[in-house]
């Protein structure tokens, strides 16, 4: 565990350090950004000051055996998850691992291959002005890439997801094919079908054929590494095995198709489920444990506030189980991790003018509008 602590916070100055440094660049004009399932950061508690980025102290999944795949689910553009990240991999490639999937199209993944053996950094500055506009385009996600590309130098990307950015990272990477004399080559194909698979998906934001294409894509690229152990990155909804698919929900998640298939060698860690630290806080005159989950921009669908943060208090549920609701309705899926009943919740509101709220929230197990909710309650 000390040596994942360790492994942990270099990697979380590693990234601090690339990103600060990080040429910033024009950013072209890209097709529709990539969907999102949340997008978060870490603050602190008020009045509490916290370091940049703080990882996750999580050890990598230990396993057996050949052709083994660990999926770790995401929140995309968080800082911190990318530091958990990095760590997670170096520990992984210490072992012996090589192949590390995400959640980008073939073709961006390629780039990212040639990128690896450059000399400088002209391609990955090309992939990410390409990223203008999706939750890929910031320092953090390139100091990702980058702090691979120095430490896990053998790192080989595949990318199993549909064909985002096809009009800029796909057109491009076809035309590279194309002047290399590459145009018949099973790589060429395959670009030009991850092309039309994002030509296809965006016409009509078609959630179910994404999660399908993603799972077969997946299987498509993971076979032929006959019995290699891999790790893969991607966004949380696509990484539980038991859920259905984002959007519609009409069919299981790429996770849960993949686990069809290879069963038990299948494994998934929620990273957005874990808290990012444990405070103390006192609610109600007294102090309780408070695991921290992050803060969530809200800014997109308030017009009074901008973000919302989230503390779990431990074992406080029978001191205020009995205090008065407002009722006001929280459902479970608004929060970063699983919600039980007998559970008691503090949320930190910042408003547009910078002030913060607190409130209380509790789960006993009632619902609204046919949902699983808590409800808000108050202190004396």
């Amino acid at each position: 565990m000390n040596d994942m602590k360790t492994r942990l916070y270099a990697a979380a100055l590693l990234l601090a350090l690339l990103a600060g440094c990080a040429p910033s660049g024009e950013a072209l004009a890209s097709p529709t950004p990539l969907p999102l399932e949340t997008s978060t950061t870490a603050p602190a508690p008020t009045g509490t000051p916290e370091p940049t980025v703080v990882p996750l102290e999580v050890s990598p999944v230990a396993f057996a055996g050949a052709g083994q795949i660990v999926l770790y689910g995401e929140r995309h553009g968080d800082p911190a998850l990318y530091a958990t990240e990095l760590a997670l991999w170096q520990a992984y490639y210490d072992q012996g691992m090589r192949h590390l999937f995400i959640e980008y199209p073939y073709y961006t993944a390629e780039f990212l291959n040639l990128w690896m053996e450059a000399e400088d950094d002209t391609i990955l500055n090309e992939v990410y002005r390409d990223w203008a506009g999706t939750a890929a385009q910031n320092e953090a996600n390139r100091a990702f890439f980058q702090a691979i590309k120095e430490q896990c130098p053998e790192t080989v990307f595949h990318g199993t997801d549909v064909g985002h950015q096809y009009q800029n990272t796909g057109a491009r990477y076809m035309e590279y094919l194309r002047k290399n004399g590459q145009e018949d080559s099973p790589a060429y194909r395959l670009a030009k079908e991850v092309c039309e698979q994002g030509a296809w998906y965006y016409a009509g934001s078609d959630d179910e054929y994404r999660e399908n294409t993603m799972a077969e894509n997946f299987i498509r690229a993971f076979e032929p590494l006959e019995g290699e152990c891999v790790m893969g990155i991607y966004g949380a909804a696509h990484t539980d095995i038991d859920a259905m698919n984002y959007g519609s929900g009409t069919v299981p998640s790429m996770a849960g198709q993949l686990y069809q298939r290879y069963g038990d060698s299948l494994h998934t860690v929620d990273l957005c489920e874990l808290p990012r630290r444990t405070d103390m806080l006192t609610v109600g005159g007294r102090e309780y444990q408070a695991p921290y989950f992050g803060e969530q921009d809200i800014s997109h669908f308030s017009d009074a506030y901008t973000s919302r943060a989230f503390w779990r208090l431990e074992g406080a549920y029978e001191d205020l189980k009995g205090r008065p609701k407002t009722g006001d309705m929280l459902p479970y899926d608004n929060y970063p991790t699983d919600v039980e009943v007998g559970q008691v919740f503090v949320l930190e509101y910042t408003r547009t003018d910078g002030a913060v709220e607190r409130k209380y929230y509790r789960s006993d197990g009632n619902t609204w509008n046919g949902q699983p909710t808590t409800e808000e309650f108050t202190l004396p």
